[in-house]
Parts: C-alpha cells; structure tokens; sequence
C-alpha cells in the first residue's frame, strides 16, 4: 500500500515505504537535463530538471515511482484505488496520463508553488503505459525543500489539491477524511499521561510510553497514517545530515509491512519492498530495502545533469552485513 513522509531538520528530507506484493524491477534512476521526456498529448520536454529516484524503465521510459529534481522538489505516486478517477481529453487543459504525472512535474516546477500553478490547468488522462501496464489509481504527496507539503487526488469530483500540514499520505481514504481521523488520536502524547479520568484516584503511571496508548500498530491505511504522523511529529535528531537520515528511515521503518502479516491470497503477501530518503536541499538519496537494512546512497552531485543518457541501475537486495571476530 504505502507511506509517505516529510522531515525537517537543518534541511527538509522526503521519502516513502514502497508496500507491494510483487516488484516490477524497479531500479535506482538517475534522469539528466537533457533526456527527452516524451509525452501522449501535451508539449513534449526535450530539456528540464534533473531528476533522481525510483523508477520501472520501460522501452527506455523512466516510470516514476518517486523521485526529486535538482530544485529540492519531490514526489511519490501511492495507491488509491478504488477512489482514483481519470478523464478522458479536455479541450483548453493540459492532458497528462498517470503515468507521466512525475515527470511532468518534477522535470518543470522548482517548488509546491510553481506545482499548483501547472495543476490548476490539468487533466489526468485515461490512459496506459502500454497492455502490459495498464494505468494505476495513485494519489500523490509532493515536498520542498522549505518543508511545504500537498496532496493531490483526482477523483469523480474533480482534481483536488490539498496542503499536507502533516507530511504524511498513506492510501485509503481520500486525504480530507484521512485527515480528520487525526481528531481520534489527539489526546496521544509522548509524555506520560495525566489523570483526567478520575483525579481522585491514585492511578501509578506503571510504565513508560502510556501517553501514547491507544495509537495503532495494525498495517491499514488509517492506521499507517496515524502512527506515521505521531512518529514523525514527535521524532527528535540532530540536524547533521547522518543523523536526520537515520532518524527519517526510524519514521518510516515504524510502519513497515512485514512480509506474512498482510495475506493477499494466492500465496501474495504485501510487504515493505524498499524505503527510501531524499534530502530535498542537496539532491542526496538513500535506500534500504527489504532484505538489506544497509543504506545505500547516490546523489545527483555526482552525476553529468547535462547528459541526453537514462542512468539506471538495480537496487541491492541482498543483505549486507558487517561481520565482527
């Protein structure tokens, strides 16, 4: 399914648990200024921003799972479906499929500003990649390197954008309501409890952390979310680069999806495949993934950004470990 967050330190970080039953080959992918972004109906970009991330390539087309341009502007596709709506074309606006959404985006807009500015005139298109991969209902969560957070879904009722003052998008339900089920939960706190119950009463505080009973540990949506944004507004780091990203990935490794503990059928289970950290001001990435809790990173500073050429490369799956005589 999915989580997505948003950190701030002395530099924003972006990022998100990818939570699927099956991968699809998804690779490190480093797309530079000049590789031509071909699109279905709207103006094709032959230059634009450098983008970093996590892709599918298809027939030589980087299908984004997230990614961050050189400008500090990230973003993450997340499952919606079921609530997810695509249109056919509409005259006067700017017909993008899903599948382009992030290059589109990410290749033009330098921040959330300059992003709600290009989706004030969109459009999601119906359409495939090709028959193989046909389109996917995805919301997506988008950040800055100010911090600033939205949430955009496009739905029956139209194409919504939402400021995220959380930084947090998981799946289902759509954002708003998501948003609202925080109201359960605002009596959590970190500190230990008070007696509001019955003051008269003696009742001991017997153990540490019972200001936060009550918040949820099951792999729903709605639970993901809330635990995700106790986590995260809660966490506290050092604002040095390895201290904030190990923090980010403690966030996130929080609501991991463990492979066995969400059956799908069929012998399919959803699990944590990989997760992944940007730091928003610098361009550096991270990842681990599910059987390598070593964190690998790359970084568009140490790429030619002018190159006509996709660099991709897969992810390392295999367990590293530092064995000590």
């Amino acid at each position: 399914m999915c989580t997505a967050a948003t950190y701030v330190t002395k530099n924003a970080y972006f990022g998100r648990n990818f939570d699927y039953d099956i991968s699809y080959n998804e690779e490190v992918t480093i797309i530079p200024r000049n590789f031509p972004f071909e699109f279905r109906e709207v103006n094709n970009l032959d230059t634009h921003y450098a983008i970093i991330g996590i892709a599918c390539v298809s027939e030589n087309y980087p299908l984004l799972y997230d990614g961050v341009n050189e400008k500090g502007l990230g973003g993450a596709g997340l499952n919606f479906s079921g609530n997810a709506v695509y249109n056919d074309h509409i005259d006067g606006k700017d017909n993008v499929a899903q599948f382009e959404f992030l290059n589109w985006i990410l290749g033009q807009c330098a921040n959330i500003d300059e992003a709600k500015t290009l989706l004030a005139k969109m459009n999601f298109r119906n359409l495939n990649f090709s028959e193989q991969l046909p389109a996917t209902g995805l919301h997506w969560i988008f950040a800055d390197a100010t911090g600033a957070a939205i949430t955009v879904e496009s739905m029956a009722n139209g194409l919504n954008v939402y400021d995220n003052p959380v930084g947090i998008l998981t799946n289902n339900p759509p954002f708003d309501k998501m948003l609202l089920q925080l109201s359960n939960y605002q009596h959590l706190s970190a500190k230990a409890p008070v007696n509001n119950l019955a003051p008269n009463l003696n009742l001991p505080v017997y153990s540490r952390g019972m200001g936060a009973i009550g918040l949820p540990g099951d792999l729903s949506s709605e639970s993901r979310f809330a635990k995700a944004a106790f986590t995260k507004l809660n966490s506290l780091s050092e604002s040095d680069e390895i201290s904030s990203v190990n923090q980010f990935f403690h966030i996130l490794h929080s609501v991991d999806q463990q492979h066995g503990c969400c059956d799908l059928g069929d012998g399919h289970y959803e699990f944590t495949i990989y997760t992944d950290c940007y730091d928003l001001g610098t361009g550096s990435f991270y990842y681990t993934t599910y059987k390598n809790h070593q964190i690998t990173s790359y970084s568009l500073a140490n790429t030619d950004l002018d190159s006509t050429e996709l660099f991709h490369t897969p992810i390392i799956n295999a367990e590293q470990i530092n064995y000590q005589n």
